[in-house]
């Protein structure tokens, strides 16, 4: 008898439906063993941030040495443009939106000061990070660019391996167990009353994060038919079933043979898309970009956090070079974006769980528009590696 397969997403949606379920008649002494194990777990989470970011960064950066020169570091420019588009794009569009249909001013203080409101775990052991977030980010960068640069391969080789714990730590250790902690958030957050105004402010964030990267899309190949001179809605047409197996997969790199073979449909030349697609399935993180901008905005209004465009751009300029590691990890792009969330827009534990909540709801969508968008680049380098020759 075949094992049935549960996915991520699925096991996210029972954890909130069961949280919301239980917290309708669990006693509080019950429900506070769960959020014992959610104090525990978050601040776990805490202490693997930093060595998740140089974990995955250094090796991320570093590889990026590796290349046909010019044409590497032109394509990766534009994918960090494109990517920062997207982020810009989202907050501007967020915000004139979110003020309409999220409450600025809401009733959910619990969200913003969860030891005020919500149930007190039954002990706490405190699990402090080896550094903090920025240093860990810096560190990455200086010794992912020193890796890019040099011929050496001990160095690159050992950042590679701890590349491979923390992706074990990720697939074996946290994926597993970030349902558990879901639901006890979820749980947590029923028992106070405050669950019901969060799942309302999930359906609109979802409806509006696609509309948004739908349109996203369609600005993207309208500046590749631009440059390219050709129609962008065939280009469009013609990459929709890398858009439709991304969805199915939700893997950019499950999904390079699909996008590879319709890129090259679209007049891009071989060697050029050989290239350039599996290279921008690892740097070119509009979509996903676009999802976590917007979910923070988001969580920031819903819980009354001041939302100011400097804070943000901030965010959105960093995000864009830790998204690099995220590609080929399941779950890896919030995982890599919470040291920002935590840091940049002072994000707790609670805001991180629901954060981590409604990207999941939405991954097969952000990692669609990823890799749709890499048929775009790809014309654009096609173009641009043409007028070289």
């Amino acid at each position: 008898m075949k094992k049935i397969k549960i996915t991520l997403l699925a096991k996210v949606v029972i954890a909130i439906a069961a949280g919301v379920l239980f917290g309708q008649f669990l006693p509080a002494g019950i429900a506070r063993i769960f959020v014992t194990f959610n104090s525990l777990f978050g601040n776990f989470l805490s202490f693997t941030i930093p060595l998740i970011i140089v974990g995955l960064v250094t090796p991320a950066i570093g590889d990026l040495g590796k290349g046909a020169g010019k044409l590497l570091a032109i394509t990766a420019l534009i994918a960090y443009l494109s990517t920062i588009m997207s982020g810009f794009f989202t907050y501007f569009s967020s915000a004139a939106v979110f003020p309409s249909i999220i409450p600025v001013s809401s009733s959910l203080s619990a969200v913003e000061n969860p030891e005020n409101f919500l149930l007190l775990p039954y002990f706490k052991v405190a699990m402090p990070p080896l550094m903090d977030v920025m240093t860990a980010l810096l560190l990455s960068f200086t010794i992912g660019l020193g890796l890019s640069a040099i011929n050496g391969t001990t160095l690159k080789n050992g950042f590679r391996d701890f590349r491979e714990i923390i992706t074990k730590l990720i697939e074996v250790v946290i994926i597993p167990l970030l349902p558990l902690h879901i639901f006890g958030i979820f749980l947590n957050m029923t028992v106070s009353g405050q669950v019901f105004s969060i799942i309302t402010m999930f359906v609109k964030i979802i409806a509006f994060i696609f509309v948004l990267h739908v349109v996203l899309l369609i600005v993207q190949f309208c500046i590749a038919g631009a440059i390219g001179k050709k129609n962008p809605f065939k280009l469009l047409k013609t990459m929709l079933p890398a858009y439709a197996t991304a969805l199915g997969t939700q893997s950019s790199a499950a999904t390079i043979p699909v996008t590879l073979a319709q890129t090259i449909k679209n007049g891009v030349r071989e060697n050029i898309a050989v290239f350039t697609v599996p290279l921008c399935a690892t740097i070119h993180m509009a979509g996903s970009t676009m999802k976590i901008t917007a979910c923070a905005m988001a969580i920031m209004y819903m819980s009354g956090m001041p939302v100011q465009f400097m804070e943000i751009g901030a965010f959105i300029l960093m995000l864009a070079i830790t998204m690099v590691a995220a590609p080929g990890v399941p779950g890896g792009a919030i995982m890599a974006a919470l040291g920002l969330l935590q840091s940049m827009l002072g994000f707790n534990e609670t805001l991180q769980a629901l954060m981590i909540a409604l990207y999941i709801a939405m991954d097969s969508f952000g990692t669609a528009c990823n890799v749709t968008g890499d048929g775009a680049i790809a014309v654009i380098m096609d173009k641009i590696a043409g007028e070289k020759r």
